[in-house]
């Protein structure tokens, strides 16, 4: 049917869209009790302006401690200090950094949200048991998609730990203790510190630009030639790259003054790429840095570290395998993590409430692994023997 110029331009009743009525959400955050994380999930500037916009954000005292920020700074801007765990796990929703612990799980209440890390590979059965039994609503963070098919958290994550690795190989380099007092990069008239970095990823490819802007001489190794041609148009840098051939790798690390390695696993741990043989080879005190201690390392010889105590010795090489290498800078890390959670709880508030979000926003489904106490995620189904739904029948079901 056609209608014609003129009814077109006859005055109608003005259509105005229907928004949904929004929702003001209780955040919760606790102290981080993992003695390796000092990080915190909302900075006070954060606090602030999710305060303005109608939200509540009950902080247990000291939260922000490990990360630079006082009590007096979140109350400042808005937030509540509260005294115990107990009365922040009265809140709509928590907030963490590491995942809950079992005795943190208890003071939880039914049908509760919660977003954290998941950190797959260090979890238990009962972990996700108890979440199941409170009928808790869970999502892992670094599993979250933007529209663009990329993982926001995980990235801005691995931007900071590429940086901070080659500062903290500059560190033990330079030690007259571990090291032999040499600055990492360059300087006339000496050679400049050979730097190989295992992984084109994201890790791979900030360490590699910090080094090289320290003047190093980088070679990348990774076993995907999509990712070594990505990452040299990425840096615009015509760096050494090659496939992981034992032979070549071998060869590039007896003079190398540094390792980075930054090999990421999809799926179960990561590979070993560098045999003990290899790491004997190596300059007497060389520095490894094993970013991917994270899914049990991609050096025969490392062993997880602590922050308290982050270096071993193996064949007179310093082995840096910290599992947490984002709360060695907590201050910096705590703003790109309050960066992405501020505009979602914003978001969650216009949408009506987080249910709401997660109906609407298949991208933020991702990182859902928990709806109502009912999994979601085939991969940790599979991992744990654990009943599975598909989120999308979840989804129809509570319609």
């Amino acid at each position: 049917m056609q209608f014609s110029h003129a009814e077109g331009l006859m005055p109608k009743e003005e259509t105005l869209e229907i928004s949904r009525q929004h929702k003001n959400i209780t955040i919760g955050i606790p102290r981080e009790i993992s003695q390796e994380e000092r990080r915190v999930t909302l900075v006070p500037e954060a606090a602030g302006l999710l305060t303005q916009n109608g939200h509540h954000v009950l902080l247990e005292t000291n939260a922000g401690l490990g990360a630079g920020f006082t009590d007096h700074e979140y109350s400042e801007a808005g937030a509540s200090i509260v005294h115990t765990a107990a009365e922040v796990y009265k809140a709509d929703m928590i907030l963490k950094v590491a995942p809950p612990q079992l005795e943190e799980i208890e003071y939880m209440k039914e049908r509760q949200y919660i977003i954290s890390a998941v950190n797959l590979l260090q979890q238990e059965k009962a972990y996700f048991r108890m979440l199941m039994n409170k009928k808790i609503t869970a999502l892992g963070y670094e599993y979250i998609q933007d529209e663009f098919g990329s993982y926001p958290v995980r990235r801005t994550i691995s931007e900071i730990v590429g940086n901070t690795s080659v500062m903290i190989a500059a560190h033990f380099l330079s030690d007259p203790e571990y090291g032999r007092g040499s600055m990492l990069g360059g300087f006339s008239g000496i050679t400049s510190t050979e730097v190989v970095i295992l992984g084109a990823g994201t890790v791979g490819e900030f360490a590699a630009r910090t080094a090289l802007g320290m003047g190093a001489l980088v070679r990348i190794f990774d076993d995907s030639i999509y990712r070594l041609r990505r990452i040299q148009e990425l840096l615009n840098n015509r760096v050494f790259t090659s496939i992981i051939q034992p032979k070549v790798l071998t060869k590039a690390l007896r003079t190398a003054d540094v390792v980075i390695g930054a090999i990421y696993s999809s799926s179960g741990p990561t590979p070993c790429v560098v045999s003990e043989q290899m790491v004997k080879e190596m300059k007497s005190n060389s520095v490894i840095i094993d970013v991917s201690i994270d899914q049990g390392g991609c050096v025969e010889t490392s062993r997880l570290t602590t922050h308290k105590n982050p270096v071993l010795k193996k064949y007179d090489v310093i082995h840096y395998c910290v599992s947490n290498i984002a709360s060695r800078v907590p201050h910096t890390a705590s703003y790109a993590l309050s960066n992405f959670f501020a505009p979602l709880i914003l978001n969650m508030g216009e949408a009506g409430g987080p249910e709401n979000l997660i109906r609407s926003d298949r991208h933020l489904c991702h990182g859902l692994y928990l709806f109502q106490g009912i999994l979601s995620n085939k991969y940790i189904s599979d991992l744990f023997d654990l009943p599975f739904q598909d989120i999308d029948l979840l989804l129809a079901a509570f319609d």
